[in-house]
Order: structure tokens, then C-alpha cells, then sequence
């Protein structure tokens, strides 16, 4: 007498380490996706938002402003001079020219902060004086990447002088690292909170370059003389703001 066996169906389980690292890619990219659209769209939105309600940190002369309408930056010295002169005494006080961003910057700069490689020529993010973005940036290496180093933006103003001569307001500010914003999480510079000190080290390196003819200061130019910038860092200053004549052809 014969009998049939009954066939045996076999299941094979996924491999536990496979769905683990199918949930881990699916978390990290949830993550990922998540603060991209906290950090570049939800936050600013809130900020700017809470600012309204606040008008003390409304919109003056003497703050930029960042691409999301968050107080940048404070105004912390003025040139009086011509484009030519400026870039002329910028060089000579060996400041170099910041580079334009684009796609191959932003991934030199990133490439040298990670790497530690040099790039002293490196791009700075636009901050917004007057609803436009600054005319001229300049820049000094303070290591040997860029995370640390020194540098300026420069806004030109529509009025001149009786002379005809043309007035720059810039913000100077030294970078001590960088990281990601402390109001909307992107990724940003980190400031020292002493605006001052940058502010008198860039007159006097321009001061010993021979380029300076005058210089006068505003007192009581900041009202206020404790904030924070647009990536929450805080800074402080005496509110003074000194204007340097430069000399004609220099």
C-alpha cells in the first residue's frame, strides 16, 4: 500500500539585517527631508511672523537683514570713496575679494571646511541693506580653512557727498566656526560677539595700508547695543560708527 506525502510549502523570512537597514535609510531620509523643510521654510516663516509682532526689531539703518527678512548683521563701519578705491585699499590692507556663489563655490567652500583646505577667496551668504544685497564682501584667512576668518560687506548708499563722493556702509564681523543657525537651523557662520573689535581691526589695517585720509565717528549710531544676528548668534558694541575718508587715487 502506497502513500502520497503531502508536500511541504518552505518560507523563507527576510533577513532581519536587510528590513533593519531598509528602516534605517527610511528614517535617515525622513530626517533628512524634515529638516530641510523646517530649517529653510517652516522657521523663517515663523520668525518673520514673530518679528511682525515685535517692533523694536523692525527693519532699521543701522541692521541688515537676511534673505528671510531676519535682522542680520549689525552696520559697524562706513567708507567714503568710489568703487576703484575701495577695492584698491581693500587689497592693499590685504583683504582679498569674496567669490560669487555659485555652485562650484559652495562646494569649494564645503570641500575646504570639512577637508581643512584653504580657500581664502571663499563666498559669504548675501545679507540686505536698503532691499538689496551687498554691493562688495571682502575677506581675511584667520586658519587654515574657511570656518575661521575675518571679513566685510559693503552696501553703497544712493546719496553723495557735496564733493560728489559716494558713501559705503558695511558690516564687519569675524567667523569663528560653522554649524547650523540657531533660528532656522541652516547652515551659516557663527560669529564672535565682539562686533567692535572687527570693526578696529579693519580701520586699522586700512589705516596702515596709507589709504585712509580721515576718519570720524557717530556716536550713538546703535540704539541698540546688544542683539543677535540672523543666525541667533549674539554680539554687542559700544554704538559708535566710524567713517573713514579715503584718500582720492589711493
Amino acid at each position: 500500500m502506497s502513500t502520497k506525502e503531502t508536500p511541504v510549502e518552505i518560507r523563507i523570512a527576510p533577513r532581519p539585517r536587510r528590513r533593519l537597514e531598509h528602516m534605517v535609510f527610511r528614517c535617515a531620509a525622513a530626517t533628512l527631508l524634515t529638516w530641510l523643510f523646517a530649517a529653510y521654510f517652516l522657521l523663517p516663516l515663523l520668525w518673520r511672523r514673530y518679528e511682525l509682532r515685535h517692533p523694536a526689531l523692525d527693519g532699521s539703518s543701522w541692521i541688515t537683514r537676511t534673505g528671510n527678512d531676519i535682522p542680520g548683521d549689525p552696520l559697524n563701519i562706513a567708507l567714503v570713496g568710489n568703487e576703484e578705491e575701495i577695492v584698491t585699499a581693500m587689497l592693499a590692507a590685504k583683504w582679498f575679494p569674496a567669490d560669487a556663489i555659485t555652485l562650484r563655490s559652495s562646494l569649494r567652500i564645503a570641500a575646504g571646511t570639512l577637508l581643512r583646505r584653504s580657500y581664502r577667496t571663499a563666498p559669504v551668504s548675501n545679507l540686505f541693506v536698503w532691499s538689496r544685497k551687498q554691493d562688495l564682501a571682502f575677506e581675511q584667512p584667520a586658519g587654515k580653512d574657511p570656518r575661521r576668518r575675518h571679513h566685510v560687506r559693503f552696501w553703497r548708499a544712493e546719496e553723495v557727498d557735496e564733493d560728489g563722493r559716494e558713501l559705503w556702509v558695511g558690516a564687519a564681523t569675524f567667523d569663528t566656526s560653522a554649524g547650523l543657525s540657531h533660528t532656522t537651523g541652516q547652515i551659516t557662520h557663527h560669529i564672535d560677539a565682539d562686533v567692535d573689535a572687527e570693526r578696529d581691526k579693519l580701520l586699522a589695517d586700512l589705516d596702515e595700508s596709507g589709504a585712509v585720509a580721515q576718519v570720524y565717528w557717530i556716536e550713538g549710531f546703535h540704539e541698540r547695543l546688544r542683539g543677535r544676528n540672523g543666525g541667533g548668534d549674539p554680539y554687542y558694541t559700544d554704538g559708535r560708527l566710524p567713517v573713514a575718508v579715503l584718500a582720492e587715487g589711493k
